[in-house]
């Protein structure tokens, strides 16, 4: 069975589900969970505070936000979680998409037409 066209997979089971505020610690690294859907049903970005960037997946690019026409897909609610959770980090934080080049807080903030 496919699903997109993609094959659909028995995934593991998880161990635990992670929340808003939560704290994800991967060797010295600490992430804090920024739960974001819009663009997908439970999207997050992991924001690292000490290291000043945010992991942002597809919810947030360079100019652009993540796509909302497809199942889950949300254009109000992604643009108030960027704006809230995103747009309210520091301007120097680096913003990590999950492909394309990265950005700022600050160039989103001037640059980019949803915000």
């Amino acid at each position: 069975m496919c699903v997109f066209s993609f094959p659909k997979y028995d995934y593991p089971k998880y161990d635990f589900l992670i929340d808003e505020g939560d704290n994800v610690t991967f060797g010295n690294q600490v992430w804090k969970v920024l739960y974001t859907p819009g663009h997908a049903d439970g999207s997050i970005c992991l924001y690292d505070e000490k290291n000043r960037f945010v992991i942002v997946g597809d919810v947030l690019f360079a100019g652009s936000i993540g796509r909302t026409d497809l199942p889950t897909g949300n254009f109000n609610m992604l643009i108030r979680n960027i704006k809230e959770k995103l747009v309210s980090l520091d301007d120097n934080v680096v913003v990590i998409p999950g492909h394309a080049e990265t950005t700022t807080i600050s160039n989103e903030k001037m640059n980019n037409p949803y915000l």
